[in-house]
């Protein structure tokens, strides 16, 4: 079976990316797709430095409109640009203006916009509500993830009590504080004591039913790494779980209401992502495979879809569909990414699946003119492989 071809929606002399994997690009007919737009590369962004938003008509020769602009993002995450479920033809993004960050409300259709004095960072599925982190402390933290232009207020403050996670109103700009960094740092830990870490909060994501969020808690002691554990709680904040308390969670989904997909090393396990349930128990290996990874179920729930980091002396990035109920995968493509595509400025597939499963949109370098995006469209032959299409992996073999 031949691979489905990548052909480029974005070109020069802008730069052009969509940012993190988790977030709805794709519009719920899958023919329009969002993203972002930049004058340069190779540096953390300034807070003067401006990018464009726009949305792209893969029906009309994909043809580019902007949308607006942003002085508040990230090249991992960029302005967290996204569809609102639920809500026909209205996109949000982050912004900053008067000394706060805020986010657009943008119909695309009819050109209204309104703005809410708050960002967001994950939406709920019936789009009425978000919740969002501290982007300044998460900018202190780890840059590439939060934005420039606004200190972190409690920079010299281990895990402040004024900050972490709030659920914001997207129909009346309303916002509480639902979870703070110093409730969450004082659940015990069984492997550290982290009296004298520093704590933030990233990576939120909220459940298909609108029922919790799943979270990264993570800390440093000094200029170490980081270290994780990720959470769930109510979208009121209540009944906080710890759910993989390793040390080590990285990217991850939910696959129903009540599991979460993530790659992680749990206690006396090997590397690979395994599915969490709703309490702290023994997870179960999904995927046996020591290169972490982007991950997304498509529709239906059998077949998963990942990309890889950089691998090998020409630096490959690949694409692939992980089959649950084989093991089986096919390789969508493999992408080289040149050598100053590193650290922050990195640019990962993050690969996003439209509603419909059969179009997928990367980022990429491999074009030789910066990132920009690129389009994977798969037949049915693709979307429902044969096992005798695909190569099964052995437990233990990488990529």
């Amino acid at each position: 079976m031949s691979k489905p071809r990548s052909r480029p929606i974005t070109k020069g002399p802008a730069f052009h990316w969509f940012g993190y994997y988790d977030k709805l690009q794709f519009d719920p007919a899958g023919s329009n797709v969002l993203g972002m737009a930049v004058g340069f590369e190779g540096r953390s962004p300034l807070p003067g430095d401006v990018i464009e938003i726009g949305v792209i008509d893969l029906g009309a020769a994909d043809r580019w409109t902007v949308l607006g602009e942003s002085r508040a993002w990230c090249w991992q995450q960029g302005c967290m640009l996204q569809w609102i479920p639920g809500r026909h033809g209205e996109v949000i993004w982050n912004d900053r203006a008067g000394g706060r960050f805020i986010s657009h409300i943008l119909n695309v259709e009819t050109g209204e916009r309104h703005t809410l004095p708050h960002p967001v960072y994950a939406l709920a599925p019936d789009g009425r509500s978000a919740v969002t982190v501290d982007f300044s402390r998460i900018n202190d933290m780890r840059p590439g993830y939060g934005y420039a232009g606004i200190p972190d207020r409690n920079r010299d403050c281990l895990a402040p009590d004024e900050s972490g996670i709030w659920r914001v109103d997207l129909e009346t700009g309303g916002s509480e504080l639902i979870v703070t960094l110093a409730e969450v740092a004082r659940i015990p830990y069984a492997y550290a004591d982290l009296a004298g870490a520093k704590h933030y909060f990233n990576h939120l994501l909220v459940n298909p039913a609108g029922t919790r969020f799943v979270f990264l808690h993570r800390w440093r002691f000094g200029q170490d790494r980081f270290f994780t554990r990720m959470l769930t709680a109510g979208l009121d904040g209540a009944d906080i779980r710890v759910i993989d308390d390793s040390g080590h969670t990285s990217h991850f989904c939910w696959r129903d209401a009540g599991h979460v997909l993530a790659f992680s090393t749990p206690v006396g396990n090997r590397p690979g992502f395994y599915l969490f349930e709703g309490a702290m128990g023994r997870p179960d290996l999904v995927i046996d495979d020591p290169v972490d990874g982007h991950c997304t179920y498509l529709p239906g729930g059998e077949w998963i879809v990942s990309d890889t980091y950089p691998i090998g002396p020409d630096r490959e990035q690949e694409l692939y569909l992980y089959n649950v109920a084989t093991g089986g995968r096919l390789s969508l493509g493999r992408f080289p990414t040149p050598l100053n595509y590193t650290g922050e400025w990195r640019c990962d597939l993050h690969p996003r699946v439209s509603p419909m499963g059969n179009r997928i949109v990367i980022d990429s370098a491999h074009g030789g003119n910066g990132r920009q995006m690129y389009l994977i469209e798969m037949q049915s032959d693709h979307v429902a492989l044969h096992v005798r299409d695909i190569q099964v992996i052995q437990k233990g073999h990488g990529l």
